[in-house]
């Protein structure tokens, strides 16, 4: 009578199907989306993707196989809170999960109690009448995650929810569990998940922009009721779209995590490092003592670039502007110390990059404005509003002028002659470099013209070419058309190109500059 218990629980039958009765040789499942091989978990609090039914678990005594159905039924009166109680053999085993109000509701019909009370639980389990519905129970071992328990119990039907699981330890039972405290668990993880989700940034696991504005709005408050300071510092990658176009996208990502990780080693732990977007920073200094705290800081973050990055099998020397703002001296409105910072960073670009700058009244907060520059650069190109300038190229033999460098400005109708710092980087960002360089290099092959048909000399004219004008499919022809249409010949042209335009997919760019060599463009 026993073994025919035990061989039940062991051999689930057919129509178990789908019903894992025991999964302790099964693995749990490894679903950590926060977290990859190369991008390690740097800031955010750990989640635990699917911890296991081990925290769930709460011992129950459980009866013997040798326990009468009255002794149990009789314990179920006595404990209102027991819903469901395992029975083990005398080897520890567990063997079967009594439902409570299922066998109550069996044992409160007529004659039942006469009949069955004084048996033994294996005896009435083993039992050929149909009219008790004892379900196979789900054992699972302690180290099962919750995740893989939840999908078990549906799988098998949502009454074990109920009446729960048994779970076991080295094949010995070791307590139960409930379907109630298992969508607890569930409930409560996934509520921190979205959270970390609305609040993190999923690649760097840093504060992302709403958790660091909160923070933000949090220590300006607190700064006003104590009369203290805030300091923002907006920090901005230098040329970080030409390292994501000459080295791919995946080594762009890996810069930034490690990025991530190096600002946090120069904040400290009451600061705040969050990504804002793209390759743009900002650290929140909570109560610095005074501005010389802030400008100590920022002085630490580019200074702490001079260490290359190793990434891939490569080292990356990479280098940071950082512009920064005071509460509330500068500003007492979230987006104003946001606007200053910002100003105060492209005020460090103009100035050669790699480098900080705090924000002092005066500034031009135009560079702030990122959609009216862009709306300008539209309507310099629509108004022919770009001049070149030249710079000559002397050999030092002869001190003879043998070419010339075309040098970019843009007449701007407000703020006068403006150098390429000032419009370059956010044309390199929203895909406008490539309309530009066309025109540079048509305007400087027109101007190579003019002066062979003046009979002057006809210089060798040096262009700068963007990495991103280097990759658009039609770049070589687009070449073609410019020097046929200016009647140019392809010697009077060379081509300046960037190293890290050949770090990044060689084959394609050998084919291209071969194909510039053969029309007779210098390189």
């Amino acid at each position: 009578m026993f073994d025919d218990i035990t061989s039940r629980k062991c051999d689930p039958t057919p129509d178990q199907k789908g019903l894992a009765a025991v999964i302790s040789a099964a693995p749990p499942k490894l679903r950590n989306r926060m977290r990859t091989e190369e991008c390690p978990d740097i800031a955010a609090p750990e989640l635990p993707d699917s911890p296991s039914v081990r925290r769930l678990l709460k011992y129950v005594s459980p009866a013997a196989t040798t326990t009468t159905c009255m002794d149990i039924v009789n314990r179920f009166l006595d404990e209102e809170s027991l819903y469901a109680l395992p029975v083990v053999d005398s080897a520890n085993g567990a063997v079967t999960l009594l439902d409570r109000h299922i066998f109550l509701e069996f044992f409160s019909r007529p004659y039942v109690r006469d009949v069955y009370g004084n048996k033994t639980i294996v005896h009435f389990l083993n039992t050929k009448q149909m009219t008790y519905q004892c379900k196979t129970p789900i054992m699972v071992d302690e180290a099962s995650s919750i995740d893989d328990v939840a999908q078990i119990i549906i799988d098998a039907g949502m009454q074990h929810m109920v009446s729960g699981f048994i779970v076991t330890q080295n094949d010995q039972y070791a307590g139960i569990a409930n379907g109630h405290d298992l969508l607890q668990d569930i409930t409560h993880r996934k509520q921190d998940e979205l959270y970390y989700l609305a609040h993190y940034d999923q690649l760097t696991k840093i504060p992302n922009r709403m958790l660091f504005n909160d923070r933000l709005t949090q220590a300006c408050r607190e700064a006003s009721r104590k009369a203290t300071l805030v300091g923002l510092l907006f920090i901005d990658v230098d040329r970080f779209k030409q390292i994501n176009d000459s080295m791919g996208h995946r080594f762009g990502d890996l810069l930034l995590v490690a990025l991530a990780a190096r600002l946090q080693s120069c904040a400290r732990d009451c600061d705040t490092v969050g990504r804002l977007g793209g390759d743009e920073f900002a650290i929140l200094m909570d109560m610095p003592q005074d501005a010389d705290s802030i400008n100590l800081l920022s002085k630490r973050v580019v200074d702490s670039m001079k260490e290359p990055f190793q990434l891939l099998g490569k080292e990356l020397y990479v280098t940071v502007s950082v512009g920064t703002s005071i509460f509330p001296s500068d500003d007492a409105e979230i987006d104003g110390l946001f606007a200053k910072a910002d100003t105060a960073m492209y005020e460090a670009k103009t100035k050669g990059r790699n480098g900080f700058q705090e924000y002092v009244p005066g500034l031009s907060i135009y560079s702030a404005d990122r959609m009216s520059l862009e709306s300008d650069l539209r309507a310099a190109l629509r108004n022919n509003e770009f001049v070149l300038h030249y710079q000559p190229q002397i050999c030092l033999a002869t001190d003879q002028v043998v070419g010339v460098e075309t040098l970019i400005r843009w007449r701007h109708p407000k703020h006068g002659l403006l150098s390429p710092l000032h419009f370059i980087p956010t044309a390199e960002e929203n895909g406008l470099i490539v309309e530009i360089g066309r025109w540079v290099l048509r305007e400087a092959c027109q101007q190579c013209r003019r002066w062979i048909d003046a009979r002057q000399a006809a210089l060798r004219i040096a262009i700068n070419i963007s990495a991103l004008e280097f990759r658009q499919a039609d770049f070589v022809e687009q070449v073609r058309t410019i020097l046929n249409e200016t009647g140019i010949a392809p010697s009077h042209i060379e081509l300046e190109l960037t190293e890290s335009i050949v770090m990044h997919n060689v084959g394609a760019v050998l084919a291209i500059l071969n194909e510039l060599k053969r029309m007779g463009i210098f390189l």
